[in-house]
């Protein structure tokens, strides 16, 4: 499964970064690099809990960031 972080810069100067593909996976921060590493922490942790409660099996893992925001 590929997952990507998408991000955008807000109306009031935050940026937002999110990962479409897991629904909830959301995040904010000062920076785009901020946010998309939050976003990308958030993603782990989140797979992470699907396993350890049987939600999900195993799968490769593919996460692509975007050049520059």
């Amino acid at each position: 499964m590929n997952f990507t972080i998408e991000c955008e810069e807000e109306v009031d100067g935050r940026w937002i970064a999110e990962i479409p593909q897991l629904p909830g996976v959301l995040c904010y921060g000062n920076t785009a690099e901020e946010a998309m590493a939050k976003a990308e922490v958030l993603a782990l942790r989140a797979m992470a809990e699907r396993l350890e409660h049987g939600e999900s099996r195993a799968v490769e893992i593919k996460i692509s960031l975007p050049v520059a925001a």
